[in-house]
Formats: C-alpha cells, sequence, structure tokens
C-alpha cells in the first residue's frame, strides 16, 4: 500500500488521497517529474526525501554546477536528499503496510509514501505487435510515418533527431509532441512539410523556483569528445533600481572556434524562461554566441536592463573567442593552485571579509594600479562577486605584464559549486 507510480492522472488522484494521512514520503527519482512530486507532497505538509542513484539532480539537463545550485535552493526550502543512493527494496509490514525503503549499503529509511519516478520508456507495444520498426522508439520518416506508410505515429512513442548531431534521440516534451501533429496534419493534406528536430528545450517549477534548459549540457559534449566553452553569469531580471528585481544563474555553452550555440541552463526566480526561450531560438537560427550581444530585445527597467542577460552573453563569449581575456572556471582551480597561481579578490574589503576563496589576496579593483605590486606572482587568478569586475582587474594586470585569468562567473559560481563545499 502506498506505493505509486507517476503517470497518469489517476495516479495523481490516488497519491493526493494517500498523503492526506502521511507524513513523510519518499521520491524515487531526481528528474523533472520527480522534483515536481517532491514539491507537490511537500506543500501539502509531507516530509520528503527524494532518493536519486546520480551525483547530480536533473543528471541529463544540468551540468555539476548548476544541480548543487539548485540542491542547496531546494534543502533551504525543506526538501532531503540520497545522492548516489541505490534502492533494494521497498518493505512492507506483515499487514501490508508500507514499513521502509531499504538500500544497497545497508541503510533504512522510514516511510509512509513512496513514488516512483525514475524515467520514461515508450509504451511501443501495440508498434511491435503490428509489426513495425522500433528500436529506442517507434522510427518514423520526416513526415512521421513509419515503415507501413499508412501508419504515422507522434510524440513521446518516436524517436526524434537530436538538432545538435542528428542522432536519434528520446525527447519526451510537450511541444515537439504537438509539432508533430502539425506535421501529420498537414502531410496528409497535401501540404509541404518541414522536417522536426529537438533540441531538449525544457522548464521545471520547483517552490518558486525555475530550471530551464536547451541543447547539451557540458556533460554530454564532453562525453561526445566535442570540443566547448563554457560562461557563467548571475544577472537581474530586470533593472535593479526598478522594485522587485531578483538575481540568476545563467550558463551558456557553444564552440570555442565558430561560436556556435551548443546549450544553456539557467536557475533562479523570474526572468529564466524568458532568457532560456531567447537561447533556443537562437540556437535553431543558428545564430553564434557572440551575436547573441547584436539582438535587439525589448527594454525597459521593470523588464529588462539596458544590456539584457543575453545580451551580456553575447559580449561575454565575444571577449573569449576572440581572446581579449582568458577566464578560469570554478572546476580549475585545484589546477592552477598546483600550478604556482596566485589568487586575487578583486571585490571590497567588506564583501570579501563575508567569505572568499581559500588562499585568496583581497585588492579592490579600484586600487589595483596603486596595489598591484602586493603580488608576488606574475601568474593570477582573478575574481569577483559575478565576473564584471574581475574581468576590469584582468584587463588591467594584463597590460601591466601579468599573466592574469578571470574566474568565470566569479565567487558566486564557486560558492554554488560542489568545490566550495570540498573546501
Amino acid at each position: 500500500e502506498n506505493c505509486f507510480v507517476y503517470r497518469t492522472i489517476e495516479d495523481l488522484d490516488a497519491i493526493r488521497a494517500a498523503s492526506l494521512n502521511s507524513k513523510s514520503g519518499v521520491v524515487i527519482g531526481g528528474g523533472l517529474l520527480g522534483l515536481e512530486a517532491a514539491n507537490g507532497l511537500l506543500k501539502r505538509g509531507v516530509d520528503v526525501t527524494v532518493i536519486h542513484d546520480m551525483a547530480c539532480l536533473m543528471n541529463r539537463q544540468l551540468d555539476t554546477e548548476a544541480a548543487h545550485l539548485l540542491q542547496k535552493q531546494l534543502e533551504d526550502n525543506g526538501m532531503k536528499f540520497r545522492m548516489g543512493a541505490m534502492t533494494k527494496e521497498i518493505v512492507a509490514l506483515d499487514d501490508g503496510h508500507l514499513s521502509h525503503i531499504s538500500f544497497k549499503n545497508g541503510d533504512d529509511l522510514p516511510t509512509d509514501l513512496v513514488i516512483m519516478a525514475v524515467g520514461i520508456r515508450p509504451n511501443v507495444s501495440l508498434a511491435k505487435q503490428i509489426g513495425l520498426q522500433v528500436d529506442k522508439a517507434i522510427l518514423v520518416n520526416d513526415t512521421m510515418q513509419t515503415f507501413d506508410p499508412s501508419i504515422y505515429a507522434v510524440g513521446d512513442a518516436v524517436e526524434k533527431t537530436d538538432a545538435l548531431d542528428n542522432s536519434a534521440a528520446l525527447v519526451p516534451l510537450a511541444n515537439i509532441a504537438n509539432r508533430h501533429g502539425r506535421v501529420i496534419a498537414d502531410h496528409i493534406a497535401g501540404k509541404a512539410v518541414r522536417p522536426v528536430d529537438a533540441q531538449g528545450t525544457a522548464i521545471v517549477k520547483v517552490f518558486d523556483l525555475a530550471v530551464a534548459t536547451t541543447g547539451w549540457n557540458a556533460k554530454r559534449l564532453a562525453a561526445a569528445g566535442k570540443s566547448f566553452t563554457e560562461i557563467h553569469t548571475h544577472p537581474n531580471s530586470h533593472a535593479t533600481y526598478y522594485p522587485g528585481a531578483s538575481q540568476f544563474s545563467l550558463k551558456l555553452i557553444f564552440e570555442p572556434k565558430s561560436g556556435e550555440i551548443l546549450g544553456a541552463q539557467g536557475v533562479g526566480r523570474d526572468g529564466v524562461d524568458k532568457r532560456i526561450d531567447v537561447i533556443a531560438t537562437a540556437l535553431r537560427a543558428g545564430v553564434t554566441a557572440p551575436a547573441l550581444a547584436d539582438l535587439e530585445l525589448a527594454y525597459a527597467p521593470p523588464f529588462s536592463s539596458a544590456k539584457d542577460p543575453v545580451n551580456m552573453l553575447g559580449y561575454i563569449a565575444e571577449n573569449v573567442i576572440s581572446g581579449i581575456t582568458e577566464t578560469a572556471q570554478w572546476s580549475e582551480l585545484d589546477k592552477y593552485k598546483s600550478e604556482g597561481y596566485a589568487f586575487v579578490d578583486v571585490r571590497s574589503a567588506s564583501e570579501f571579509a563575508n567569505g572568499t576563496i581559500p588562499g585568496s589576496v583581497n585588492i579592490p579593483v579600484d586600487e589595483m594600479r596603486e596595489r598591484h605590486t602586493e603580488i608576488n606572482n606574475k601568474k593570477v587568478i582573478v575574481n569577483c562577486q559575478v565576473g564584471q569586475r574581475g574581468h576590469v582587474a584582468t584587463m588591467l594586470l594584463r597590460s601591466l605584464g601579468y599573466h592574469a585569468k578571470n574566474l568565470d562567473g566569479g565567487y558566486l559560481t564557486w560558492i554554488n559549486s560542489p568545490a566550495a563545499t570540498l573546501k
């Protein structure tokens, strides 16, 4: 009893009814739907633990630092996690009532309710019964016809073509399923049809936090042996002098020579959906990362900044590709430390006092010309809060003969990454 899958409206009705008498609950699966399920239980007063067998939440969509930031913010809202945990058994009492979850490492976790949200498999049983060709899902052509041209297939049950490398992909998202429906209708009506490939643009809301992605993440690109560069920013949803602005995190991934956009991720409250949608459109249209600076986006203080966060990504990408500046990633700091780089924090003294990267010295950017001789090494990693002052200081130090690199995304990227947790 009280063990549920998470698939249909009827499933949700049963979960809602069971949650009325449940003090604790477990969601197995830390992907999009698992986090939505956990969010729903918490809002109904259930003490929730998410069990995920990977090290990162939403591991198919998010990279390590974005997933880590997401987990920290969800923990702040009361959600608990067992990461990298392998479940062994759901254990019931003799009378059939749920008792606990047991893990392969020997641990137990008592619970009143379990929701299974551990992935999606296309329902292709009918297709197999009637002899259609099936691999990861039902195989279709550009007009959504199966190998029997009188039978069409659509949505989550069919293989998609990945927009970045034209490989076969499973992309269970509503917008592309709806687009397939229009393609089928046009083809039946004898109209011209455009092939539909998939970028994997997705968003989920947990509490008041939005998590959005498009394209590939860095983990997938690295596994495929593709070269890429990544940049991080922490902009505000609109001009800060207009009330109600909130900060969020954006990451853009692009090919280091051509600037081709490969993917993006956003975590925050207001403004995440808007920016990911713009980047997803740019990716579809073939706009390069530096050309994001050229986009003419709607501006007024309640809605954006004069330089929209997407424009800022374009400026940063142009700086990196052109070689105007060099950046270091949060995950590379231990390597640079072992190579003897000095670490310089160019924020104000009060910011520095509230926390800094271990081993850093504080020289505020406004004092750099007078105090740069305090740096005991010509090789320097510079950081500020989000990267902008760090860029200014890096350019100044380079003009003074230092080999300086700016920490991409600044202290805010580092402190919300696993690297800071390990210190």
